[in-house]
């Protein structure tokens, strides 16, 4: 007993622990890592702004990087900051912070009031480092505060050197739309470098089901759910309520495992608490967290439903993911799209540079990378239920064969 106790207590402080510089980088990282470096000390001793992109899937290691460049950098570079655009990321690095000797936590801000200060103080700063770039702003947000343009743009011209860690799979907003070429436009009038990591290190998962899951977050034909010797817990759930019963289970065994559902049921931000239902499950959504600890990582919320914004850059043991009434089977056997059935209203604001076929366009692509982000957070395994009957049906026959 004493034994699984011990497991229990190492995985739970895993989010903390994924972004640690205690881990070990592979000889790969460790060539990025040094590779940046460089980039950064030579160019904080040249005019101008310098950009460096280092952009990757999810769970492929970027944010292990980023986090001990900066640890390293900090340490000598006077005026480096950095940003994340997610409040429960945030609260990791600020603990870590707290925990690594000679970081301080003011280190680490959120870009709105870090661009807004340092406009208002009219100065600039030698390094930021941006970790989840993709949720930057990139167009104005007056409700946030943010009368610019472009987060980070603005970021670049007030740093001489400026960091990015970018994946446009993970893109979830209009109001901060971005692709890879649009940041590729962006960045090149500056000196700037750019590498792409591919290697996946949260999921057990084999190539196989990887490969897999891409075909279906695409919308290509949904084929058989490959079996490659059980080394990953993948499984469809007919009923969400059983689903939810073995997340339990799992979370009892071996903490951080969650439930967790796309768009598509009732939610708003008037301090209420509004229910996920699907058959016999019925579970509120994720709280407000006023607290400096992550959602995951908060025992009540073994009863709530994770949400994008809870999730997005963490490490779950097993997750329970609810795809959403915004999801269908085609009558092709494709994953299909219906914005029209999504509730978030946050997700879809209209910009004067999308318009027309391409702000539609731009709502399947969102509503795609939303899904994806669910389905690369669970590190041992993953359950999933479809709203969609005939969704459903197909996925557990997929999965059976």
């Amino acid at each position: 007993m004493k034994k699984e106790v011990r497991i229990v207590q190492s995985l739970e402080s895993h989010t903390l622990n994924a972004f640690s510089k205690n881990i070990e980088l592979t000889k790969h990282q460790k060539t990025i890592l040094a590779r940046m470096t460089a980039f950064t000390r030579d160019h904080l001793n040249q005019d101008g702004h310098a950009v460096f992109v280092l952009m990757g899937d999810a769970g492929t290691g970027k944010s292990l990087i980023l986090n001990q460049l900066f640890t390293d950098l900090a340490q000598t570079v006077d005026d480096a900051y950095f940003l994340v655009n997610h409040p429960e990321l945030l609260k990791v690095y600020r603990e870590l912070a707290g925990e690594t000797p000679h970081m301080l936590k003011k280190y680490y801000q959120r870009p709105t009031s870090f661009i807004n200060k340092v406009h208002k103080q009219g100065k600039t700063v030698n390094l930021t480092v941006i970790d989840e770039a993709h949720l930057l702003l990139s167009k104005p947000d007056h409700y946030n505060n943010y009368y610019g343009d472009n987060q980070l743009k603005d970021i670049i011209n007030i740093s001489k050197v400026t960091i990015v860690v970018f994946d446009p799979h993970q893109v979830l907003r209009t109001k901060s739309f971005w692709t890879k070429d649009r940041l590729l436009k962006l960045i090149e009038p500056y000196p700037h470098d750019f590498v792409h990591l591919k290697e996946q290190f949260r999921m057990q998962a084999g190539p196989k089901l990887m490969d897999w899951l891409d075909h279906f977050v695409d919308g290509d034909v949904i084929g058989p759910v490959p079996d490659e010797g059980g080394q990953y817990d993948f499984r469809v759930f007919a009923d969400a309520e059983k689903l939810f019963q073995t997340i339990i289970k799992k979370n009892d065994r071996y903490g951080l495992s969650r439930m967790t559902s796309t768009s598509g049921y009732p939610s708003t931000l008037d301090g209420g608490k509004h229910l996920v239902n699907e058959g016999n499950f019925h579970l509120p959504w994720d709280q407000y967290n006023f607290t400096s600890t992550p959602w995951a990582e908060q025992p009540q919320t073994i009863n709530e439903v994770g949400s994008i914004y809870t999730v997005q850059g963490f490490d779950l043991n097993y997750i329970g993911i609810i795809i959403g009434p915004p999801f269908y089977l085609t009558a092709d056997h494709r994953l299909g799209v219906d914005p029209s059935k999504v509730t978030d209203v946050e997700i879809f604001k209209h910009r004067p540079d999308l318009q027309g076929k391409d702000f539609e366009a731009s709502k399947e692509i969102l509503l795609r990378n939303s899904l994806n982000v669910l389905l690369r957070r669970g590190i041992r395994g993953m359950y999933i239920h479809a709203h969609d009957p005939k969704l459903e049906a197909w996925l557990e026959k997929m999965a059976a064969d």
